[in-house]
């Protein structure tokens, strides 16, 4: 690889991590923005600012008119919401291709393969996606672990007299976070005028999980048809804790076969690493001859049918 190329592509990425951790953020963008107005137009009542809610997770203005109408825009957005991040859609689209662009360049100046190299890159653009996976993933568990809490403040509050819209702000004030987040965010959408019916859609399209499906079907219910919600949360929780106590021993009888699964996929790779590592030359074939290519495209298959198999066993539906 020629030093000049090297050299303009290190400084094409600094500038670009540069850019990107330097730029201000959108409350700073919305303050000048708040500041310019004031400034320039301190007498016009023709030109006013919205006071439309804006979404947090748009990007420039020029990144949104390239990309923000594509399909996977809504998909990505809602993911990021669901994760309990900030981060725009379409930055996150733009640096993952182009680090998958720049990975897999250097890998097939590397290997000189154009397959190996593009499922790296593959790897690498995929990553961003697959960390918002586990940070909504990990959400969700601690969701579920505190919201039996929340039913049950939920119905305390109410035999203390106190409205719904009252206790869904208490538990937003004194649930710790994500529950508590979530519920201040809905708390908030109610202050501004939005409908329950639609602020619960909106709080069970940012934490879809069966548990608070639940919840907002027993308090929509209740708010048409009547009856004792105080009396219904209490079922509910009882509900949301079996289906706790389910989880949990399904997590108990499945561990083996999660361990083994883990264990199965990782131990070819550091293999590998510790051949590789001890004599680099050794496996050097495998990448340079048709029948070794062979044997890693047909192990990689082998390896996902594995991973597909062995997650199909284990998930059990609660």
């Amino acid at each position: 690889m020629s030093p000049v190329l090297l050299f303009i592509l290190l400084l094409i990425v600094s500038f670009a991590v540069l850019f990107y951790f330097l730029k201000p953020s959108a409350m700073e963008k919305a303050v000048a923005r708040q500041l310019a107005d004031i400034e320039d137009r301190p007498n016009s009542a023709s030109d006013r600012s919205s006071i439309l809610k804006e979404d947090a997770f748009r990007s420039n203005a020029l990144a949104e008119q390239l990309f923000g109408n594509m399909p996977w825009s809504a998909a990505l957005t809602r993911l990021i919401k669901q994760s309990g991040k900030d981060w725009p859609a379409t930055t996150v689209f733009l640096l993952s291709v182009a680090a998958a662009a720049g990975v897999g360049w250097m890998a097939f100046l590397v290997t000189s393969n154009l397959v190996i190299s593009s499922a790296i890159g593959a790897g690498v653009c995929a990553s961003p996606y697959v960390a918002l996976y586990v940070l909504r993933a990990i959400r969700r568990r601690r969701f579920e672990t505190l919201l039996p809490e929340a039913v049950d403040l939920m119905a305390r509050g109410l035999r203390a007299g106190h409205s719904i819209a009252s206790v869904l702000e208490m538990v937003g004030n004194e649930i710790a976070d994500p529950v508590g987040e979530e519920f201040r965010a809905f708390s908030k959408e109610q202050a501004l005028g939005l409908p329950i019916r639609e602020a619960m859609m909106n709080l069970v399209e940012r934490m879809p999980v069966d548990d608070l499906r639940f919840l907002a079907t027993a308090i929509l219910l209740q708010k048409e048809s009547g009856g004792n919600l105080a009396q219904i949360l209490d079922k509910t929780t009882a509900v949301i804790r079996e289906r706790a106590r389910l989880r949990g021993q399904l997590q108990i009888y499945t561990a083996q076969g999660r361990i083994t699964g883990w264990i199965l996929c990782a131990a070819p790779f550091l293999m590998f690493g510790l051949i590789s590592v001890i004599n680099h030359n050794y496996e050097k074939p495998l990448f340079t001859t048709p029948l070794g290519l062979k044997m890693v495209y047909g192990g990689l298959g082998l390896m996902v049918l594995g991973v597909l198999a062995i997650r199909k066993i284990i998930d059990v539906k609660v």
